[in-house]
């Protein structure tokens, strides 16, 4: 308990920006229209995907016998990964839904 009232009392400015950011973002993404949720929200998934260099990062730096950081690590990269790939998944899918009947047309017969 000593400890962690040590840490927060070194380091008492970051958690005060860590606090003002958290009212920062609640008060921006209340104030967007619903509308843009679904764009804003797939496009901040794909913006994550500094969690999987991240990640990688730590893992390649912890020691070969230390389980615990390269399971969180391997967690992250794969948890990441799926934030990324949905969020791609998301926006196509909100693109395709504003697509004309000759858009759709011309995208079929070039899968074909």
């Amino acid at each position: 308990m000593e400890t962690l009232l040590s840490f927060i009392h070194n380091n008492l400015e970051l958690l005060y920006v860590v606090i003002l950011s958290i009212f920062l973002g609640i008060e921006v993404i209340s104030r967007v229209p619903s509308v843009l949720h679904t764009p804003l929200m797939s496009g901040a998934n794909a913006i994550h995907g500094v969690i999987i260099i991240g990640s990688i990062i730590v893992m390649g730096e912890a020691a070969a016998d230390n389980y615990v950081v390269l399971t969180l690590g391997f967690i992250a990269v794969i948890v990441g990964t799926i934030n990324v790939v949905g969020g791609f998944v998301v926006t196509d899918r909100m693109l395709e839904m504003f697509k004309t009947g000759k858009d759709k047309a011309s995208k079929q017969t070039k899968d074909n």
